[in-house]
């Protein structure tokens, strides 16, 4: 990406993309208008509460969502379907000694089915490129202080391939309903910027 480019913003960069598409008979602006309206049917980080949830809760379904995520997620009415094509899920577990964090250095590629409308901060210049650089300092200004042991790895999204944090259960929580369960996870929980 040139430099030229980087000023622009990104909305005018899709739409003028938009327009080439539609300019060279690839796709119409009706088909971008459904894509998209599929895409945001019924996203919601709810969708991302009940992932967590149900890896929480079921052992095998935990197991065959961290090896293949898009096999998974039709065992909870989801999938990465509902654009031109179906984007790769990989999800990432944190556990006592690792934490993940979402970005995407390049624009804001990011899970909108399972996530819901990302945050504008996601978008932003600032934490896209400082979190890559400096993922401790940036997580404590969310307010997430991990131990200095604690090995942060940051995934980058890309046009193709989407992640999602599978935030670490929280304590005192056993015997509890996946529905209790997912009513705790947050967002920020599945992007990596808060603990769940």
């Amino acid at each position: 990406m040139s430099g030229a480019h980087t000023s622009v913003p990104v909305a005018a960069r899709v739409r003028r993309l938009e327009e080439r598409l539609i300019g060279a008979g690839v796709v119409t602006q009706e088909q971008l208008d459904a894509s998209l309206a599929a895409m945001l049917q019924g996203a919601s980080p709810v969708n991302g509460a009940r992932i967590a949830a149900r890896a929480w809760s079921d052992e095998g379904f935990r197991q065959r969502l961290l090896a293949d995520a898009n096999a998974a997620l039709p065992e909870v009415g989801l999938s990465m379907a509902g654009g031109i094509q179906e984007q790769r899920l990989k999800v990432v577990e944190n556990t006592a000694t690792t934490h993940h964090v979402l970005v995407c250095t390049l624009c804001s590629c990011y899970p909108v089915g399972l996530l819901g409308p990302s945050p504008s901060w996601y978008k932003s210049e600032a934490y896209r490129s400082r979190v890559v650089r400096e993922p401790r300092a940036v997580l404590a200004e969310f307010g997430l202080e991990l131990p200095d042991d604690t090995a942060i790895t940051v995934w980058d999204s890309s046009a193709e391939s989407r992640y999602m944090v599978l935030p670490r259960r929280p304590g005192g929580t056993a015997g509890w309903s996946e529905a209790e369960l997912a009513a705790l996870v947050t967002r920020e929980g599945l992007i990596g910027t808060a603990a769940v």
